[in-house]
């Protein structure tokens, strides 16, 4: 058996006693509402959880947590989790755990993706492992929705000189590895008018003819097929009552590649498109409410291959893909960066959330085998 295979195992039979635990913590933080641009209560859990375990822990003003392990200077291997869920704090947190699954919402994403690098931390410190570089923990705000991934571009403007490469950690999609970061643009497209009672004002402009007209003019406009590049209009409102020409009418709509270029190029055809339709006594505006930065890390790279062969020496077959993760960010700066699973599950962003606790094991292990040899590979690699 050479000294890798007795690594795994070692590392495997740590991660099997302490999954229990990592089941446990990631109940614990689901359990406290931490809506996007509203983490703070769940932060500051995770903050004393690591300075319970001896890290010196801090938050930073946006909500990010940070510790830092090893003390070697120089590269480090950024790891990210993010704290931010879907719900509204108002939403109903409650939890059922079955034979082999927990239910609920947020669990997967992202409570366990917290607990597991916690967890990681853990059976790093009981087997005592120093690894080559020094590993920086973020557990990051603003993954979700509007939250612009404002977390992981804080963290990397923080550690900007020493990050040499950064793995993002979700619960879910035990398998996966993640290396194409799919950028996206979020508009508010807003149509105004004078409005008007619908017998007596007929012939005066109405904001929701103007926005479908709008909309209809886009649809036409194809995306790139490669690079992919997609758009939807998701949320269409406005207009007063049945017999009122609308004064106003908005949708958001969400533009989405994974080539930065390819979509600064098709957001300009549609500008383009919407500012072709004129009609008097209208004004129409595009407000960008959201941006996330395309990028990649090319599949041979060292990270993306360390992450794979990690994969499959557990026996699991990897799937490499693209997504919106924190991972955007590092691709964006040129930064190594994939994001990785724990578990399988399902039911994301819903109350019916799940996932499979058995894999938890297993993806401790990889995640822990892959933060040692990947310090391994960046020892040296940054002054």
């Amino acid at each position: 058996m050479t000294s890798r295979s007795r690594r795994l195992d070692a590392l495997r039979q740590a991660a099997s006693a302490l999954s229990p635990e990592v089941v446990r913590l990631a109940i614990e933080l689901a359990e406290v509402p931490a809506p996007t641009g509203g983490e703070y209560d769940r932060a500051s859990r995770v903050c004393t959880l690591l300075r319970e375990r001896g890290y010196a822990a801090q938050i930073d003003d946006i909500g990010n947590v940070y510790a830092r392990r090893g003390t070697v200077g120089g590269a480090a291997l950024m790891l990210a989790a993010h704290t931010d869920t879907v719900f509204p704090a108002h939403t109903p947190l409650k939890f059922t755990q079955t034979r082999g699954r927990i239910v609920g919402p947020g669990v997967g994403d992202n409570a366990l993706g917290v607990a597991a690098v916690i967890g990681a931390f853990d059976l790093l410190d009981k087997l005592g492992i120093a690894t080559a570089v020094d590993l920086i923990f973020v557990a990051t705000v603003g993954e979700e929705g509007l939250g612009n991934l404002a977390g992981a571009k804080r963290a990397l403007d923080r550690h900007a000189e020493e990050t040499a490469a950064f793995v993002a950690v979700e619960g879910h999609n035990l398998g996966r590895v993640t290396c194409g970061g799919v950028g996206s643009v979020r508009w508010k497209l807003s149509v105004h008018g004078p409005g008007g009672h619908s017998w007596g004002g007929y012939g005066q402009p109405s904001a929701i003819h103007v926005l479908a007209q709008i909309i209809t003019s886009l649809a036409a406009c194809a995306p790139p097929v490669h690079p992919k590049t997609t758009f939807n209009v998701g949320v269409i409102s406005g207009g007063t009552s049945v017999n009122s020409i609308a004064s106003e009418a908005s949708a958001l709509i969400d533009l989405r590649s994974t080539s930065e270029a390819a979509l600064s190029q098709f957001t300009a055809r549609l500008r383009r498109e919407i500012q072709r339709v004129h009609v008097d006594g209208i004004s129409v505006n595009i407000e960008t409410i959201g941006e996330r930065p395309a990028g990649e890390t090319a599949r041979d790279h060292p990270l993306v291959t360390c992450a794979g062969d990690t994969l499959r020496a557990l026996g699991i077959p990897p799937i490499f893909d693209s997504s919106s993760t924190d991972a955007n960010v590092g691709m964006n700066r040129g930064i190594p960066s994939i994001c990785i699973g724990i578990s399988r599950g399902g039911g994301g962003h819903t109350l019916q959330e799940y996932i499979e606790t058995d894999p938890i094991a297993t993806g401790l292990t990889q995640l822990a085998a892959l933060v040692i040899a990947s310090a391994e590979q960046l020892q040296g690699s940054k002054a």
